[in-house]
């Protein structure tokens, strides 16, 4: 018999929620509804963080699916994080989210 408290697997909604909680994923994730996010705009721009948490969190958030990692090969070289096709199709949940 199965645990009240153990996950179903099969529920989207409960992968969603834990893809994209955690230290600074939502603050990074909603940031990139925005627009394209650079590291340091991000250090700055979320309070508290810090590079190797933020680093960790971003490389998740890649990992996951939800931002694409762009290197722009312009002087001076940097990445650039945007929303992939898998994170702009969660954008109008993740904004339902944010009403409740």
């Amino acid at each position: 018999m199965d645990s009240p408290q153990k996950a179903d697997p099969a529920c989207p909604a409960e992968t969603l929620l834990k893809q994209l909680s955690g230290k600074w994923k939502p603050q990074i994730f909603r940031l990139a509804v925005d627009g394209p996010l650079r590291f340091n705009a991000l250090l700055r721009a979320i309070e508290g963080t810090n590079k190797q948490s933020l680093a960790s969190s971003l490389t998740e958030l890649v990992e996951a699916g939800y931002l694409d990692k762009v290197v722009i090969s312009q002087k001076p070289l940097h990445i650039e994080y945007n929303l992939s096709e898998k994170g702009k199709a969660v954008v109008p949940l993740f904004m339902q989210l944010e009403l409740l």
